[in-house]
This record gives structure tokens, sequence and C-alpha cells, in this order.
């Protein structure tokens, strides 16, 4: 295991909620940091801008107060999702406002930028970087991150095709700082398997929109519940980026999911305010056959507990030589 830095050496459990395009809001934040895992949302699910400070300013008061009243058990700190791409017009307004309310952990995505980073530093914030394969973690360690969040084969929305054991011991070879993996984790046994490779935190999306206080059409949180990997689809023509998405969600808008175009990867637009996202088309990972129910973000933490302290009884309980 990693040596972390303040805040990530404090979580009462390593999971780390990952920033849901669109459906994370600071209900579903807050839910997630009092159960205990790390909560975020991307700045850009702030429309307009200038929402983003008004949730910033909900989600410090409201864990400052639960922190208050409940010392013993302080809520986890919360992270914001950054777009670090160059057609979003958002970032330099987004990033002051985090740095405004002092935003614990900052995840980057699509870029890593020494600004940013300096940025996040200035006031003591933690900087996790997306990547999906070895070449991207060195580069994004070289600009200043602090620690990597290795989005492996079956990630829900943007993912890489990396195997988890591949990624996880290419990274661990030279670096020893946080690391996070991500890719079809939605169970507590998932969590430790996680640890055991040599993550040090899970990351979790997709089980968390099937929870009652994720910003999703309910027939989004139903299609996860009944759904497996056998429906999800990998593809690039939503965003220019390859991810993965609800294959019912897929025909639904009219499109044959299993014969998609390819995407100009040059067209990628994130361009804040500005930028029309696919609503209709539904991000999702490879781990929603362990979902069979919608339930709230306690209670699906409290399974993941209970699921992964189960998993080190019965791996404690085997002989091996």
């Amino acid at each position: 295991m990693s040596k972390l830095p303040a805040p990530l050496n404090r979580l009462p459990f390593p999971v780390i909620g990952s920033p849901l395009f669109i459906i994370s809001n600071p209900k579903l934040v807050i839910a997630q940091c009092i159960a205990g895992v790390v909560g975020s949302m991307p700045a850009l699910n702030a429309r307009p801008a200038e929402q983003l400070e008004a949730w910033l300013i909900e989600i410090t008061e409201a864990l400052s107060s639960y922190n208050k009243a409940n010392p013993a058990q302080p809520p986890a700190p919360f992270a914001i999702n950054q777009i670090v791409h160059k057609s979003n017009d958002r970032l330099e307004h987004d990033m002051a406002m985090c740095v405004k309310y002092k935003v614990p952990i900052i995840i980057t995505s699509l870029g890593a930028r020494e600004d940013i980073n300096a940025a996040a530093h200035s006031y003591g914030g933690v900087v996790l970087h997306d990547v999906i394969n070895n070449k991207h973690a060195h580069k994004a360690i070289e600009k200043g991150a602090d620690g990597l969040i290795a989005v492996a084969a079956g990630a829900g929305g943007h993912a890489g095709v990396k195997s988890p054991f591949a990624l996880i011991q290419e990274i661990r070879q030279w670096f020893d700082g946080p690391l996070v993996l991500s890719g079809a984790i939605s169970t507590g046994e998932a969590v430790l398997a996680a640890q055991a490779m040599g993550a040090d935190f899970a990351y979790i999306g997709s089980a968390f929109i099937a929870t009652e206080e994720a910003r999703a059409a309910e027939a989004y949180k139903q299609a996860i519940v009944d759904s497996n990997s056998d429906d999800i689809v990998y593809s690039n023509l939503f965003t220019g980026i390859h991810g993965n998405y609800l294959a019912p969600s897929i025909r639904n808008a009219g499109m044959d999911p299993d014969h998609l175009p390819e995407s100009d990867p040059s067209k990628m637009d994130f361009g804040g305010d500005k930028s029309k996202a696919w609503k209709d088309i539904w991000g999702c990972g490879q781990g929603i056959g362990a979902v069979n129910k919608i339930q709230s973000t306690a209670d699906y933490v409290a399974q993941l507990k209970r699921e992964y302290h189960a998993a080190r009884e019965r791996l404690l309980a085997k002989s091996y030589v």
C-alpha cells in the first residue's frame, strides 16, 4: 500500500465514487461522503457555470454540519472532476471555484496540466488523474499529479482496454503513490481484489447510478438493475473517445448498438454550457450484473462493507502454503 497524503489517509472505507456525467449532484455526493466513501461530481454537471459555486457551498456546509454533529464518525472528503480538454471553455472558472472552496480532491481527465495541479496544491488539495495506460500514467506524474486512477477494461464511460492486472502491475513497478482502480467494480469482494492487486482504492460509478440520490431517470436506474455485461457496448461515437454504454439506450435512440459508426476523435467537444450531450445514451460499466435493486446510497455502501469484510474473513479462513 502507498503512503497516502491527507485527506486520502483518513478514508473510512477504500472506495471513491466516480464522477458521473449529468447524474452526480450535491445530494449524491453528500450521501456518499456521509456513508464513508469519497463522493464526487464533474464540475460540468453544474449548468450554468454559476451554479457550481452554489453546489460547492451546499456540499461544504452539509459536510461541515455533519462533521460537527458526528465527530467520532466524520464524513469522507469530496472530489470535483475537471475535464482538462481544450474545448472545455469553463475550466478556468470552475478551477477558480475549487480553489475558493478548497475542494479536497481534484480528479482530472482528458489531459494533464501543471497549472491545474499547482492550483490544487496551493491550498493543500490532492490531484488524482485518470489514465488508461502506463504511458499516460508517467506523463501525469511528471506534470505534478499526486495520484492515478487506472481506468481498466470494463469501466463505465470513457474506459480503456487494458486488463486491470496488467495496468496495476505496470504502474506499481515505478509508482508508489496513491493508486485507484476503475473497471467493473460494484461489490465488496471486488474492492478487496483491487487492494490485493496493489491499488489503494476502488473506483465505483455505475452501481451508484442505481441509487435513490442519483440524478438519473428511473428508466436508466431500472436498466442497470435489469442488465448485465452482455448489454454493454464499447464505442467512440458519442464523445469521440471510446467508452462503455448501455445497449438498450442506444436502441431507444434509433441506432443499432451492434453496428455503430466510428467517430472522429478530433471533433471531441467538452465546451462547458455549449456542449450538446447525448442525454439519452446511458454510460455504464460491465460490473452491473451484481446490481439487483435500486436502493439508497447509505444502504449500498453498507452492503459493500458487509461484502468486503465477509470476503476478507473467507480468505483468512483458507490455508495456503
